[in-house]
């Protein structure tokens, strides 16, 4: 099975621009033979690094212009804001696996999360997931998530789950995902560079499974110019603000091919998805290994919403 992980960047915080995008990579990736393909974190409508640039407090001001134009290229899945993506998956016949901005639709109309879709080939939206967790200043425009979306679901490739970005240092939220017989595990992350790999390698030999990883590989010319405070933000047009480190290691550890450093593109690349469980003979975290007379976990999946409708 062939896999493809993007390593584009998206039209920075244009809805509009970055879906239309999205479809062709899906159709370029189907022409090369994937079934699977990978997007990076909140690759709708851009990953929101200014706020690693501005100041709490002395920056706020120019957070909320830039939160509002964020807000306004966010995805409300209450109005089917995937359609694209899921039309282009059923035509090509591939799974997708997308990380995206989305906007809350049906309770506040407002709060923002850093999610990740699952789309089965068929087109059906197999799972969303919301990060549990915002990272330092991401919590300046993303919301928490919940457990309700720590699913690993049954897609045309196989058993696929995903957590993003520093979630994978949460040990907890990883054996949630072992524990239902993971055959690809997605990490779509802003993180990159030898310590974030480390931790793919890690994961992919304390899971048996087939670890994918990517950012979004993304340069100061990649930003528009009408983005609010761009210069300011962005001065030096040759800088590589993200450089991408896509990667996919094997079940038990081993880089097979990756990381896509300071290049953009398409990192294609064959996996035999039957070597994640069989792998786990030597190393079985939730099987032979578990010790569940020591050891349980719990996991609340259900969804939390501040409003109640009785």
């Amino acid at each position: 099975m062939k896999v493809s992980v993007i390593q584009q960047p998206p039209v920075y915080l244009n809805l509009g621009k970055s879906l239309e995008r999205a479809v062709d990579l899906i159709g370029q990736s189907a022409g090369q033979g994937a079934e699977l393909v990978v997007f990076p974190e909140a690759w709708l409508s851009g990953y929101p690094t200014f706020v690693w640039r501005l100041q709490p407090g002395a920056g706020m001001g120019k957070t909320d212009a830039l939160f509002s134009k964020l807000q306004a290229n966010s995805v409300d899945l209450s109005q089917d804001g995937l359609q694209p993506i899921r039309d282009a998956a059923r035509d090509h016949g591939v799974v997708v696996v997308l990380g995206y901005q989305e906007l809350d639709g049906e309770i506040s109309g407002s709060t923002l999360y850093n999610s990740c879709a699952i789309i089965d080939a068929d087109g059906r939206l197999a799972n969303n997931h919301r990060k549990l967790m915002p990272t330092n200043p991401e919590r300046m425009v993303w919301g928490f998530g919940d457990g309700s979306g720590l699913n690993v679901v049954e897609t045309a490739v196989g058993r696929i789950g995903a957590l993003i970005c520093w979630e994978s240092y949460m040990p907890l939220a990883r054996y949630a995902l072992y524990a239902q017989n993971i055959d690809i595990y997605v990490a779509p992350t802003w993180d990159s560079g030898a310590t974030w790999l480390a931790t793919m390698q890690h994961i992919a030999r304390e899971g048996g499974c087939w670890v994918i990883s990517c950012a979004t590989a993304l340069e100061a010319a990649d930003i528009p110019k009408d983005v609010p405070s761009r210069d300011e933000l962005f001065p030096n047009e040759d800088e590589w603000i993200n450089p991408g480190d896509a990667v996919i290691y094997r079940p038990f550890g081993g880089v097979v091919v990756g990381p896509m450093h300071e290049e953009k593109g398409l990192l294609l690349h064959d996996i035999d998805v039957s070597e994640a469980r069989a792998s786990r003979r030597k190393f079985d975290a939730c099987g032979h290994y578990a010790r569940p007379d020591v050891f349980t976990l719990h996991v609340d999946r259900n969804p939390q919403s501040p409003v109640k409708f009785e």
